[in-house]
């Protein structure tokens, strides 16, 4: 897959070091898979979230940080949408 908007990825990790290892292993997860389906994703990746229009919620590191990517799966492209702490993916409006 192809991940578009690492730079979100990489500012998040230059504020919030912690996220730096779970993060980076996401990315090596991510990139060679050949996802088509939400339930391809849903089966790598029990926790995550399923939303309407493509949007898959990942969470990352233990549950303290949560990753909101849109799926191309015709195209093989992740969209990172948005990153956060649990806190602050407690305030988005997501559904």
């Amino acid at each position: 897959m192809t991940i578009v908007g690492k730079t979100i990825i990489e500012k998040f990790m230059s504020k919030h070091a912690r996220s730096r290892s779970s993060l980076a292993a996401w990315i090596d997860d991510a990139e060679p898979a050949g996802w088509k389906t939400p339930q391809d994703i849903k089966n790598r990746y029990r926790s995550v979230d399923i939303l309407s229009g493509n949007r898959i919620v990942f969470d990352i590191g233990g549950n303290n940080y949560r990753m909101v990517v849109l799926v191309r799966y015709h195209m093989g492209i992740l969209l990172i949408q948005k990153i956060g702490t649990r806190a602050e993916y407690s305030k988005w409006k997501l559904h």
